[in-house]
């Protein structure tokens, strides 16, 4: 282990515990975001470039902007500096150290001379119809859990819908935003959208040979979504926009379709070798739609009642 390695270790079990243990709120999302960071230099370091690109772009990004939108709105309702009741602090760090210790036993138990599953899916690569092996099992040899993953994902935005006010349905999501045509937030907000437009396109045609795919390029698109918001340069559709809904369903959709057409050829979301890019750039397209319209409006809230 280098020293760059070992001060990495220690930098990311300093924020982990800095984000566990603070007792200030804002700064526990703080060195949350910046553990997320963290994590995804040490994937990086070990060769998971598309674990960390998701690391970096959902689980420090996408998660930070959510945890810190809760914790303003926990701060406007009062709460934010309730201290949390010893039996729940307690259940936390119980639970906390049991899945702890489940991973440890399940480390340990691993044949450190194992070769794991990279034989037997680069044996059956060229049958995928990709080059990048992660995308391969996502969406070909594993399909039924990333079909699940998409689903689940917008389960959890209608879940945040449901937390509208009756009088709020069918509005718009999110409090419109206003800023300085001059200012920072602004330029911002006209500047970096093309830039991240291309990125985001590039991680999902190129995640079919190389690190990247739908849930990076959706995440970057999302980022893209909301910087465009927040520079007050549009506002969210209604919810009850088709072309919104559509959207949002394209993912789940195209997926179950092509899962339809395997089980009509033998078997469900089988994809035959011949066509095993083309359609997995369809689902992938369509899941990027659904990814950067879910998470977007996930950062974005429920819809608000609006003064008339």
């Amino acid at each position: 282990m280098s020293v760059f390695d070992a001060l990495l270790c220690a930098l990311i079990v300093g924020a982990a515990l800095a984000a566990v243990g603070g007792r200030d709120l804002f700064g526990s999302v703080v060195f949350f975001i910046v553990y997320g960071v963290l994590a995804a230099i040490a994937w990086t370091r070990l060769g998971a470039v598309d674990v960390a690109l998701a690391e970096a772009a959902i689980g420090a990004g996408l998660t930070g902007v959510l945890l810190v939108g809760a914790t303003a709105r926990i701060g406007a309702s009062g709460g934010g500096d309730a201290a949390p009741r010893l039996g729940f602090a307690l259940a936390a760090a119980v639970a906390t150290g049991g899945v702890a210790a489940l991973v440890a036993v399940g480390f340990l138990a691993l044949d450190p001379d194992a070769a794991g599953l990279t034989p037997a899916v680069a044996a059956r690569l060229d049958e995928a119809g990709v080059g990048n092996p992660v995308t391969a099992v996502l969406l070909n040899f594993r399909a039924y859990d990333t079909l699940l993953e998409s689903i689940v994902l917008l389960a959890a935005l209608v879940g945040v819908w449901s937390l509208a006010a009756d009088g709020a349905w069918p509005g718009q999501p999110g409090l419109p935003q206003r800023v300085r045509p001059d200012g920072v937030l602004a330029t911002f907000g006209r500047v970096l959208p093309p830039t991240g437009l291309l990125v985001g396109i590039y991680l999902v045609w190129r995640g079919a040979d190389a690190p990247g795919g739908a849930f990076q390029g959706g995440t970057v698109l999302a980022a893209v979504w909301l910087i465009v918001a927040l520079a007050g340069q549009t506002s969210a559709p209604s919810v009850a926009d088709a072309r919104l809904r559509a959207a949002l369903v394209a993912g789940p959709l195209v997926f179950l379709g092509v899962g339809v057409a395997g089980a009509l050829a033998g078997s469900f979301l089988a994809i035959p070798e011949d066509f095993a890019k083309p359609l997995i750039l369809a689902i992938e397209t369509g899941l990027t739609l659904s990814i950067a319209a879910t998470l977007a409006l996930l950062a974005i809230g429920p819809p608000v009642e609006r003064a008339r």
